[in-house]
């Protein structure tokens, strides 16, 4: 069935299950995007050479990993089976070979909490920081990083870490319906975070699997739908989150007869809804690490839309890392309004030359934008807020020898950093391999979560303090080097005591708190 987009005011859809070769190759020397069967458009279209470029090479991407799809996946199988083989049993081959040779071997089970995703692998740890506790700036940020990071792995894991080593409450782990790709490709896990005097839920999305070809065509996929008076938003991440074929973002969801689970967006706004009903005072945060940080800051948004304005007023919070942009600079401006006017913290966690963080390009081929609180953390897990990340498209024939230089001495810090910051800072021998392939490949290892882990443990709190509560140094300093916009940066925000503080909505450039 063709989707129904009535309630999109524009759009440019790719159809990448109806290109054909040739019609795909004349896309280059044709602007009139009108007489490709593949492109659906609400306007006929000219385009410039550019903007055709980037539409073939989303097409052809998406292509080529739905035709690898099953051996990606395989392989990805293989080598979690591998790794997790070497975890069970005493995490050396010798000791592997032991084990079968004396019928100890312990063989891994994909269900159980002790099994671990190629995600996890690259870092197993799953105690929250010690030295960061309830007050802390940090604490939230660090908590949702973890949630974030946890969230690649099976419910038995999951149930396990946030009971057992967090002490908190496992609410359910969920599988949500694509109805586009007619599959469930969109994770999500809830705990909650009680104490005598706070509750809070937390909401985990999970993000792109290393070895699943339908978390990275969302990613890639170029598609968008213009909503009247809000914008333009990334088509690929509306459909994980729960977009229809049918009737797209309807208030309440219809029943659907082909649907075999429910769809992301409705299924948690409804449990949401039953558990703040039993705490007036409870609030919920937001959270995820890649295509699941995308997924975070567009719930918000969906709610928005459908004036959902109850769980705006309890959405205290959302923390993204390494998230790529989801819609253009109206529909930022929109999401931006939204959040101050329902007083929403929204931090952005961009690490280094993460390459997810700065795609689909800020240019004048696809124009998507970044909004929100960035928070910037260089090589030494220093932090910057900053308008937009450096190097903001990641292509650069300029900054691709620093960003080689720069992996090169990740991966020194990575055979040192265990000395310098403590054993829980140790990497595996799995991290230091990606961190090789980031010499050739810069950015890619700066996007796992090894280093948004240590960010966020490591980096400043100053970065998380409402402006009132800086020593008076660093409060000069801070109004020294900061340009605001307007008098609308500064807004209120909640605090435990109930009592209003006033926290900067700021534009700094590139000064390190």
């Amino acid at each position: 069935m063709d989707c129904n987009k009535a309630f999109s005011s524009n759009y440019l859809i790719l159809k990448k299950e109806e290109v054909k070769f040739f019609d795909l190759i004349s896309i280059l020397f044709s602007s009139d995007l009108g007489k490709r069967k593949f492109i659906e458009s609400a306007e006929a279209i000219e385009e410039s050479f550019e903007r055709r470029l980037l539409i073939f090479i989303s097409i052809v991407t998406q292509k080529m990993l739905q035709f690898f799809s099953t051996p990606l996946l395989l392989i990805g199988s293989l080598i979690q089976i591998v790794l997790n083989l070497l975890n069970l049993n005493g995490n050396s081959i010798l000791r592997l070979f032991l084990n079968l040779l004396t019928g100890k071997l312990k063989i891994p089970n994909k269900t159980s909490e002790e099994f671990i995703s190629f995600i996890g692998n690259l870092d197993m740890r799953k105690d929250l920081d010690k030295n960061i506790n309830r007050g802390d700036a940090r604490y939230e940020a660090a908590l949702c990083m973890m949630a974030s990071k946890a969230a690649y792995e099976n419910q038995a894991y999951v149930k396990n870490i946030v009971n057992d080593y967090w002490k908190m409450e496992f609410l359910g782990f969920y599988d949500f319906w694509n109805d586009y790709e007619d599959k469930m490709t969109t994770q999500a896990f809830i705990f909650r975070d009680k104490t005598e005097e706070n509750e809070t839920i937390i909401v985990a999305f999970k993000g792109t699997e290393t070895f699943n070809a339908d978390s990275w065509c969302s990613d890639f996929d170029v598609t968008w739908y213009e909503l009247q008076n809000i914008g333009r938003i990334h088509g690929g991440f509306m459909k994980a989150l729960g977009l229809q074929k049918s009737i797209g973002w309807p208030k309440e969801e219809p029943e659907q007869v082909n649907q075999k689970a429910p769809l992301a967006y409705y299924r948690i706004r409804e449990i949401l809804r039953e558990l703040l009903s039993k705490n007036e005072k409870a609030k919920f945060v937001v959270t995820g690490h890649s295509l699941g940080g995308a997924l975070a800051i567009l719930f918000p948004a969906v709610l928005a839309i459908h004036d959902e304005k109850i769980l705006l007023e309890k959405l205290s919070g959302v923390y993204t890392f390494g998230q790529p942009r989801v819609g253009d600079g109206d529909f930022a401006k929109y999401m931006e309004n939204k959040l101050r006017e329902n007083e929403i913290l929204y931090y952005r966690f961009v690490y280094c030359n993460d390459m997810i963080a700065r795609v689909p390009f800020d240019d004048s081929a696809l124009m998507f934008k970044h909004f929100g609180t960035c928070v910037y953390f260089d090589r030494h897990y220093q932090s910057k807020v900053v308008e937009e990340e450096p190097n903001k498209n990641y292509f650069s024939p300029v900054g691709g020898m620093g960003m080689m230089i720069n992996a090169l001495m990740e991966l020194m810090r990575s055979l040192t950093i265990n000395y310098s910051k403590g054993e829980e800072y140790k990497e595996g021998m799995l991290m230091k391999i990606f961190r090789l392939i980031g010499i050739v490949i810069p950015g890619l290892p700066s996007h796992c979560p090894q280093d948004y882990v240590n960010a966020t443990r490591l980096g400043s709190p100053n970065a998380f303090l409402p402006i009132s509560t800086l020593p008076p140094h660093d409060l000069q300093d801070y109004v020294n080097q900061t340009q605001l916009e307007s008098p609308k940066a500064f807004f209120p925000i909640s605090t435990a005591d109930s009592q209003n503080t006033y926290r900067l909505c700021f534009r700094v450039n590139h000064y390190s708190i």
